[in-house]
């Protein structure tokens, strides 16, 4: 989400009355490469970009294209087959050893299919959405053109907005699926003009990270977090907390607010007040969310003496609860410092959402973005 967030940034900058602009997007990708499906860059007419499709070997010709794009204002796909041993091939030699389709699209800010425009409306979404944007027409598609891009967040909203009903029911199923597995897909669907391809991205949510204390290892924490483009908020005494903190986290709430804050599927929160009856207050209350996280800073013996309070009160710790509290929290990466402990924390968090198990990527026998 952050570089969605870094695009639109971008966007809102250009002046459309004299400036041009194009959306590279990674729509299809066959074997390995650096980026997967879904990766951006906006490209204006003076060759500045933002954004990235691969890990730099790419860009440069994509720019190019995309100004070409830009000149016809006229959407293209463009292939660049890295796998190929042929030496005039872009990116051959760099690693990448796959095919990946990137679709260039010229953007019209009066547009209403304009995908950087429906992205605006993704960016702060507290839930799952898919994106459907046509990356291949065959025969007479009136009602459609290359690039044109859908959001589906509702059956009823997409209902009223898409223009082929015809491929309505097929489509929310479809989204529907991508939905429930968090993933996207590209599939071929056949309507009474012809063929067209769409790409179904999944988009999800920031990870929403809540952190309760306001002692000095909460700034890397949150600094970090931001850097992975997460929604931070923090529970403390605002008074008592560096100016700083105001600029990294997203909001700073006042401890007896603590209870408060919204919480949905893509909430974790940290317990990081070095107070034992802050933090086993805090965590009673997260217990009585749908939370999927909850880091506990400090030994497991301190842990256990709150599982064993909450025992005591006829409140036992169910295996569920268990599951999702993380004592000692974090990932085993050697790790001390403030700093170190942030890596180790925002990993072991990253590794819940994607559901992997931390280990070495040099042991792993599948494909990496499997």
């Amino acid at each position: 989400m952050k570089e969605i967030k870094t695009i639109l940034e971008a966007y809102q900058q250009i002046d459309f009355n004299t400036n041009k602009a194009a959306l590279a997007t990674v729509v299809r990708v066959e074997g390995s490469s650096y980026r997967r499906t879904g990766a951006r860059m906006l490209v204006a007419d003076t060759g500045e970009f933002v954004g990235g499709i691969s890990g730099g070997c790419l860009e440069g010709d994509a720019l190019k294209r995309a100004r070409l794009a830009m000149a016809q204002n006229k959407a293209t796909i463009v292939t660049y087959d890295t796998s190929d041993d042929d030496p005039y091939q872009i990116g051959v030699g760099l690693g990448c050893n796959g095919i990946i389709d990137v679709l260039l699209k010229p953007l019209d800010s009066t547009n209403a299919v304009n995908p950087v425009q429906i992205l605006t409306q993704c960016v702060d979404a507290r839930k799952k959405n898919v994106l459907f944007t046509f990356t291949k027409l065959k025969g007479n598609q009136p009602l459609v053109n290359l690039g044109d891009t859908f959001l589906f967040n509702s059956p009823a909203y997409f209902t009223e907005n898409f223009p082929i009903p015809e491929l309505l029911k097929s489509l929310i199923a479809d989204a529907e699926t991508c939905l429930s597995i968090g993933k996207s897909q590209s599939n071929t669907y056949q309507t009474e003009n012809g063929e067209v391809q769409i790409f179904l991205e999944v988009l999800l949510p920031a990870v929403h990270l809540i952190v309760y204390g306001g002692n000095y290892d909460i700034y890397p924490m949150v600094k970090l977090a931001k850097e992975i483009g997460w929604k931070v908020s923090v529970v403390c005494n605002p008074l008592k907390v560096q100016k700083k903190l105001f600029d990294w986290a997203d909001t700073v709430i006042e401890k007896e607010k603590g209870t408060e804050v919204s919480i949905d599927e893509y909430t974790v929160a940290l317990l990081m007040a070095h107070d034992y009856n802050t933090d086993f207050n805090n965590l009673q209350h997260l217990l009585t969310t749908e939370i999927p996280y909850i880091g506990l800073l400090g030994p497991k013996k301190r842990s256990e003496k709150m599982y064993k309070a909450l025992d005591e009160e006829g409140k036992a710790i169910s295996e569920i609860d268990a599951a999702r509290i993380a004592s000692p929290v974090g990932l085993d990466i050697g790790a001390s410092t403030p700093e170190e402990i942030a890596i180790s924390i925002i990993a072991e968090i990253k590794t819940v959402f994607s559901k992997r198990s931390g280990d070495r990527l040099k042991f792993r026998d599948r494909p990496i973005y499997e």
